[in-house]
This record gives structure tokens, sequence and C-alpha cells, in this order.
């Protein structure tokens, strides 16, 4: 049997006062809220199922309304999802969805998210985001990066920065977005992580990248331990990751 499992947690961090972050799995969403350990869930590979996270702007109203919006339309059209037309439409849809909302409620204007994750698919994945929330191929290979941060170059000497050159929702006006989208074949033992930049932000990539490779046979240890190296970095946003594996696979 061909099955896919996400492993995911959530979680304030050290400086924020509540959680923005909003998190997407197939059915299953888990918006604002706060895990203390990995939960796992397995599913059966075939039918699209999307995995994304969604990570509020910080500074700005409704922060954690836009997140929950975004995971919420999401995993409404997971079924449909079945080619990179159709998560672009989608991800249009969640995009007008953050600015109608917005509209209804002067209090929520500008409210905004970044969203990334993947569809799964009986082939490939489809790995997609719009901002700076991140897609990392973790499988035998190697990591690396299938998502495009939408950041403005950065200043010399910076490493990370909080500008985004898009988002969905995020402004006075409504304004349509790019998605990035990468199509990925299944190889066996596939793997891939998403996050939000309270992960990315204060754990540089090559320990990240260390963490994937000692606990590559271990979802819930690695998801434990790169949530464990953002708090003792300082935990200066909210944590939201996921882990999911493609298996059964020859």
């Amino acid at each position: 049997m061909r099955y896919v499992t996400v492993t995911a947690l959530s979680h304030t961090g050290l400086v924020r006062e509540h959680n923005e972050d909003s998190l997407v799995a197939g059915p299953w969403t888990l918006c604002g809220t706060v895990t203390e350990n990995p939960q796992t869930l397995v599913f059966p590979l075939g039918h699209p199922l999307v995995v994304a996270v969604a990570d509020g702007i910080g500074g700005q109203p409704g922060g954690e309304v836009a997140s929950e919006l975004t995971v919420r339309q999401l995993s409404m059209s997971s079924a449909s999802l079945t080619s990179e037309d159709a998560l672009r439409d989608a991800l249009s849809v969640c995009n007008r969805a953050v600015y109608d909302a917005a509209d209804r409620n002067r209090a929520l204007a500008t409210m905004g998210t970044t969203v990334a994750g993947v569809v799964a698919l009986a082939d490939s994945v489809l790995a997609f985001n719009v901002g700076d929330s991140r897609v990392l191929d973790a499988g035998p290979g190697g990591p690396r990066r299938l998502s495009v941060d939408d950041n403005p170059p950065l200043s010399q000497g910076r490493r990370t920065t909080s500008l985004l050159t898009q988002s969905l929702g995020g402004g006075l006006r409504y304004t349509p977005v790019v998605p990035h989208i990468a199509a990925v074949p299944h190889i066996p033992d596939a793997r891939y992580l998403i996050c939000t930049d309270g992960l990315t932000d204060p754990v540089p990539e090559d320990e990240i990248d260390d963490v994937l490779r000692r606990y590559a046979d271990d979802n819930s240890k690695a998801a434990f331990t790169l949530w464990k190296a953002a708090i003792e970095a300082g935990g200066p946003d909210n944590i939201t990751l996921a882990l999911i594996g493609i298996g059964g696979l020859d």
C-alpha cells in the first residue's frame, strides 16, 4: 500500500504572545494552537492531499485570521488539486478570500499571510509557496529548497528579512499573486519539510540540513529536534513545521 505520513507541530515560540500560524493536512487543520509534541497522521496515496503551513503577517492586524482562512480554504479544495493549474487557481481563491474578509471588517485591513506546502498526487508532488515560508526536499539526495522566498534582496551582512514582495492579502487593495510551483516525481523514501520562518530565521540552513540527515528515518525526532533548535536560538517567532513522507513506493 502506498501512503503519506505527515508529522507536524506548531508552537508560539518564546517571544510572541499568541500563535498566528496555521497548518492543514488534508481534512485536518491546526489554527493558532500549540502542540507540545509532534503529531503524526497517515493518509493513503492516490487522491490529492494538500499539506501546508500559513504564517500570518506580524505587525499587521488579523494575521491569525488570514492564516486560518487560507488553510481552511485549501482543506476544502484538497480533492480538486489535481494539477498545477488547479493549485494556482486555489491559491488565487485563498488570496481573494483574505482580501474579502478584510473588506467586510475594516479592523482587519491589510491582514495577510504566507503559505507553503505540497500536494501529494499519485505520481508526483506539487511544491508551492507564496511569501517566505519554505518547502525543502529532504529525501535521500540531501536537502534542497523547492520554494522561492518572496523577499527583496538582502542588504550586505544580513541573512534574513521580514519584508515580503508578495503574500496572500497584506494590502489595502486586492493584488493578484503569482505562486511558485514545482512538480517533483515520486522516488523511494521521498520526504519533504514545510515550515514557517519561525524555524528558518533563527536556525541556519546547514543546521536544519544536519538534523534532517541525522534523523533521516525518524520524522518525529527530526521535527522535535528542529523545534528545539529554534527554541534554543531564542524562539523569536511562531514555529510551525511538517515533515511529509511518501511510503510504499517500489
